[in-house]
């Protein structure tokens, strides 16, 4: 008779881990005529207990669909919490999936970007999406976002730069919950700033993150930040293992 099998250890979640999902390269189609390119990612087995739409940095600093903090919620956030995960390359980026066709739209252009993932959430019946947007990607869910068919915006490192306060205020009693995750020591936007500028929607969850910077640069940072993303979408989930 063989010996048992032993049991499989579990590993370190790392920086660059890849944990099991069902993933595929997808393409979004734009009311303007664009063809955008992204992937989404489904847990391995059962449905998905809600949806990320990601909304990537600044193109024009380097922002794309794999910009860390997006590439590791879509790496582990199938497995760990049940998500689903979209990431796409807005208008006119480049990454190792592809180009988007198009040119940098400034955060309005991009709306069109916004309504074609959405399209591709109802279409493809992907339940209580949530739009996570990071730096840029802040913008264009602030700017575009309140009137979408989504439970509301999960924002990493605002820079309230292209977001008008008129813009802002109207988040105010949308019934979309809002959510901005602000680092102590941001380059653009701290927290006493922040705390002021999003005073004009009272409900909005503010986390102030003590040390954080604006591009949650080491795992501790980045724990921190999927973590607050899971307390919103599946709180069920939490605490996110740091093995598997």
């Amino acid at each position: 008779m063989s010996a048992p099998t032993p049991p499989i250890e579990p590993v370190e979640i790392r920086s660059g881990t890849e944990l099991p999902a069902i993933r595929e390269d997808i393409e979004l189609h734009t009311s303007d005529g664009l063809t955008l390119v992204g992937e989404l990612a489904l847990p391995e087995s059962g449905d998905p207990v809600a949806t990320l739409v990601t909304l990537h940095p600044l193109p024009t600093a380097g922002g794309f669909m794999d910009s860390h903090v997006l590439r590791k919620a879509s790496a582990r956030l199938p497995a760990l919490a049940d998500v689903a995960v979209l990431r796409f390359n807005f208008r006119g980026v480049s990454s190792p999936r592809g180009t988007s066709g198009g040119s940098f739209g400034d955060g309005v252009e991009e709306r069109h970007d916004l309504d074609a993932a959405l399209d591709l959430v109802r279409e493809r019946g992907l339940p209580h999406p949530w739009l996570l947007g990071w730096s840029f990607g802040t913008e264009v869910a602030l700017k575009w976002g309140r009137t979408q068919p989504v439970e509301g915006a999960i924002l990493l490192s605002p820079p309230l730069r292209r977001t008008s306060q008129e813009e802002l205020a109207a988040w105010a009693g949308s019934g979309k919950r809002l959510v901005a995750v602000v680092p102590e020591l941001d380059d653009f936007l701290r927290p006493p700033e922040a705390a002021a500028r999003f005073a004009v929607v009272p409900e909005t969850e503010f986390v102030a993150v003590e040390g954080g910077r604006h591009l949650w640069v080491g795992e501790a940072q980045t724990y921190r930040v999927l973590s607050e993303i899971v307390a919103r979408v599946n709180p069920a989930a939490l605490p996110l293992p740091t093995s598997y």
